[in-house]
């Protein structure tokens, strides 16, 4: 499959110019203690000095095919694992209202409550993959995510079901924003638009997943069982499905994916480096006659002369340097050359999250609402208070809830696709800005509508457009700070982005059984908002990593 992949996104390998036999060598450095040129002798005795290839024509040389296809694969079910622990929750709500006795602001709180995980999470997994590798920092936080998220269902009060979710959202936190900067990495700049668009189309695999899981779980009756005193009902099984992919996700990281080799030589660990590069061109000209090459990497050593110094401090000199080394990137982010794009990227996380989030994770109790015909805010005079657990609202299940969560992520589809053929001849910028216009379109339409065809419809229509948004962002975002940063800043936004998730979950507890309008209205204004500040970003297509 990886194959296919390969001959289907093209081949941009190229030869490097080394000799291929070196007797001796010695290095040159400047300064600031950055390799610039390798002094080599050949066995004729004739002396070269050729300059020691940075990371991008480290990349370059060691190809594309076969390594990228099984990267992309593995990064993507972490991506899509990531996708299932949010949104599963939403698919609960028609049913696990009734045996958690939860009203309508309870459920705001419950949908809310991953999210607050997950901006608790992000900027310090982020911080800590800057620091410490971004693979160790996957394994643990896609085990934290998976661990948590299995013990939810374990949870008899509603209260501990919440601080289950919170944790299992704390891993989530890191996964999300690391695995983005893990994966951009490893790609050479004229396909680094085009792979990370394909792998945030995993976030579609994952929506899917949860939705189908959902479909044929929560509705069967078979699924159910006592376990001890607690009645395991099919949601229950549900939430433990939904823990399976990041757990399988987090071994397969450990066992088989190497550390980012733009990391490893922010570190100066060279050797590593050549290691993973060596790894990579193996995989990627699997079959041919052709030769690894790359003798050095340029590489500054500037990080290893801060640690030595750390290691010779006190105790509080050390924690004193720690805190103000983790807070040092949040200001880095707002000083220039970055000021404009970290400030117009914290109004586009917002407006897409409060948005996206606020509506989607609500989604499967509106179309709930809409299962006697009419629009989803047609009646607003429901009770807001507890439920009953014989509420013959919630049991028997229906299904067509389910179907139409499905039939709404499969809509995911075109707008996947559409990114990835667009993205490295339009430019991320162009893509953000028109999706988030015509995201806040459809939403506006969504309260207009009168029957539940219509609704589904437009629904379909928000799906397919705003995951263009999404998409979009992720590639633009990871390319507009440079290495020492990525990390952070994507930890940062994603922050940012909870924030906004929470207030846009708990803005619908609120108000939908009240004021309906309200909330979705308000989601489609600060859509527009978003589209019209992507206008600010500078462009970044086929730009190299800094």
């Amino acid at each position: 499959m990886s194959r296919c992949i390969s001959e289907v996104l093209g081949d941009s390998a190229r030869e490097p110019l080394l000799p291929t036999r070196l007797e001796d060598s010695s290095q040159d450095s400047d300064a600031e203690g950055e390799v610039v040129f390798e002094r080599i002798y050949t066995s004729d005795g004739e002396k070269r000095e050729l300059k020691k290839l940075s990371y991008e024509e480290a990349v370059e040389a060691a190809g594309f095919g076969c390594f990228h296809g099984l990267l992309l694969v593995v990064c993507g079910w972490a991506n899509a694992s990531d996708a299932v622990e949010i949104l599963c929750v939403s698919f609960l709500l028609p049913t696990a209202r009734c045996d958690l006795q939860l009203g309508s602001a309870d459920m705001g709180l419950l949908t809310a409550s991953i999210f607050l995980g997950m901006m608790v999470g992000g900027y310090m997994w982020g911080y800590l993959a800057d620091q410490s590798g971004r693979k160790k920092v996957l394994v643990i936080s896609l085990a934290v995510n998976g661990v948590f998220g299995a013990l939810a269902s374990l949870a008899p009060w509603f209260w501990l079901f919440l601080a289950l979710r919170f944790i299992s959202g704390v891993g989530v936190g890191g996964s999300i924003p690391v695995i983005f900067s893990y994966f951009s990495e490893f790609q050479p700049c004229s396909r680094r638009g085009t792979m990370i668009s394909a792998l945030a189309t995993f976030w579609m695999a994952g929506n899917i997943l949860a939705a189908s899981l959902a479909w044929l779980v929560i509705p069967s009756t078979s699924s159910r069982f006592m376990l001890g005193s607690l009645d395991f009902q099919s949601w229950r099984v549900f939430v433990v499905l939904c823990s399976i992919p990041s757990l399988s996700s987090a071994f397969i990281f450990s066992l088989a994916m190497p550390e980012s080799p733009r990391f490893l030589m922010e570190a100066g660990q060279e050797a590593e480096a050549l290691e993973v590069f060596q790894m990579m061109f193996n995989l990627n000209h699997k079959g041919s006659y052709k030769s690894f090459q790359i003798t050095g990497l340029a590489i500054t050593l500037g990080s290893e002369r801060e640690r030595a110094e750390l290691a010779r401090g006190s105790g509080s000199h050390r924690l004193t340097h720690l805190f103000k080394k983790g807070l040092a990137p949040i200001w880095q982010l707002f000083t220039k050359p970055l000021t404009t794009r970290s400030n117009v990227l914290i109004i586009i996380f917002f407006c897409i999250s409060f948005g996206y989030y606020g509506l989607w994770m609500w989604l499967p109790e509106l179309f709930k609402r809409t299962a006697d015909g009419g629009s989803p805010c047609a009646n607003t005079s429901r009770p807001s208070g507890p439920r009953s657990s014989e509420n013959e609202s919630c049991y028997p299940v229906k299904t067509t809830v389910y179907m139409e969560g499905f039939i709404t992520a499969a809509s995911n589809l075109p707008g996947n696709i559409f990114t990835i053929l667009l993205m490295d001849f339009v430019g991320g910028k162009i893509l953000l800005s028109c999706s988030l216009l015509l995201s806040g379109i459809s939403v506006f339409f969504i309260w207009l509508v009168k029957t539940k065809t219509q609704s589904l419809v437009m629904s379909c229509v928000f799906s397919a457009v705003s995951v263009i948004s999404w998409n979009a962002l992720d590639v633009v975002s990871t390319e507009l700070y440079p290495t020492h940063l990525r990390s952070s800043a994507l930890g940062f936004f994603t922050g940012v982005s909870r924030i906004a998730a929470i207030l846009g979950n708990l803005v619908f507890g609120q108000l939908v059984d009240s004021h309906c309008a309200v909330p979705v209205l308000l989601v489609s204004a600060l859509l527009f908002t978003g589209g019209l500040a992507a206008l600010r970003l500078p462009h970044t297509r086929q730009t190299e990593l800094t």
